[in-house]
């Protein structure tokens, strides 16, 4: 058996901030070797997001479906190390509480995905193959990370029917929410140019920023969705106005602003992209638009993944999860093209703060979870 207590103090122990490994996938493929899965390092990617380093590991026996864990290893910079009161990758359990930068996003779902499998097999070989798709590059670029795997896995014949995502979806105790779907995110750079001049002879210049705001004004008016029964509904913010004119009495030849949308299943990337791009084109003919979508909206209707899910949950906490759609982005944007995809995990209400921190009742219960769903997804 495997104590995914002590396997999450170890991958805390590795300050892997992205793009940094520092050991965590190390720590991972010792302890899943040890069970007999077949381990590859799949490294991608060049400076500066990269190289980035990732691991499958599988394990197979009799004909039966293919079941994936996926996460990631990485995690975000511990920030103002004086407001941590542990170290951030200390890794020290303290009042009932493993704490460090890592515990419940997710290195606490790392540990329990391996303490399930050590205890899913310790029963013989598997019904079917079990595999967990691990990267380094999640909370980062994500770009050489979990995209990257699954064209590998396409590649290599190894795609997986079904899979679970770690994510700390929880909200106030272990088992009340999953996540079936997430909103799609893009960010918009909008530029628009104009001619320099002094303020006293606007007749002399052309103020970019007089188009730049009516622009940002009628981006913001248009209400996009009432949103639906499975999504909130979407909206655009305005993350960023940028001139950059020190002087009092110069009209500037350039401004910039940047839009971020979160999406829902009523629109696309590219629908909102072009609607950007017209309405910047009707107010400013000198522009430059530059948009990238980090990930389209998607749902995993409620069906059998999420019931054998949600039976799990049952089983060990007595309680039915409830099916949502909220929060950021997460992996699970890329694994929906290749297989029905859910996400849960831990409670995230430390994740990314200060003292982060994961009960150790939690990441026990958490390994009951997905132990059930292993005997549910692969019977023996």
């Amino acid at each position: 058996m495997i104590d995914p207590i002590a396997l999450t103090q170890a991958l805390i122990r590795c300050p892997s901030v992205t793009p940094a490994d520092a050991g965590a996938l190390d720590v991972l493929e010792t302890a899943l070797s040890g069970l007999g899965f077949a381990c590859t390092r799949l490294p991608f990617g060049h400076p500066p997001d990269g190289p980035i380093d990732n691991l499958f590991a599988t394990i197979s026996g009799s004909s039966g479906p293919h079941f994936a864990f996926a996460g990631h290893s990485d995690v975000v910079p511990a920030g103002d190390l004086a407001g941590w009161s542990l170290g951030p990758f200390a890794g020290e359990v303290r009042d009932g509480f493993v704490v460090g930068r890592g515990a419940a996003d997710m290195k606490g779902a790392l540990a329990a995905m391996v303490a399930a499998c050590a205890q899913h097999l310790a029963n013989g070989p598997p019904k079917g193959r079990i595999s967990l798709i691990i990267t380094g590059d999640e909370e980062g670029p994500a770009t050489f990370g979990t995209n990257m795997m699954l064209d590998w896995l396409e590649a290599n014949d190894l795609v997986p029917d079904l899979c679970l995502v770690g994510e700390p979806t929880s909200q106030a105790r272990l088992g009340d929410m999953m996540k079936i779907g997430r909103r799609g995110s893009l960010n918009a750079w909008i530029t628009v140019n104009g001619a320099q001049g002094h303020v006293a002879y606007p007749q002399r210049a052309s103020n970019p920023i007089t188009p730049l705001v009516t622009i940002l004004a009628e981006l913001k008016a248009r209400v996009l969705d009432e949103g639906n029964a499975w999504f909130q509904a979407s909206n655009l913010e305005i993350t960023d106005i940028n001139v950059g004119n020190a002087a009092t009495n110069v009209i500037p030849a350039q401004a910039r602003a940047r839009v971020n949308i979160r999406f829902n299943n009523e629109h696309t990337g590219a629908s909102l992209s072009d609607w950007i791009s017209r309405t910047v084109a009707v107010h400013a003919a000198a522009n430059h638009v530059e948009v990238k979508i980090s990930g389209e909206a998607f749902l995993t209707e409620p069906g059998p993944l999420s019931s054998l899910v949600a039976d799990a949950i049952a089983q060990v906490t007595g309680q039915s999860p409830d099916l949502s759609t909220t929060g950021g982005t997460s992996d699970a944007r890329f694994i929906r093209r290749l297989c029905p995809v859910v996400e849960f995990g831990l409670p995230g209400l430390s994740m990314h703060k200060v003292d982060e921190q994961a009960a150790v009742a939690d990441v026990e219960g958490l390994t009951a979870i997905y132990a059930a769903v292993l005997a549910r997804a692969l019977p023996f």
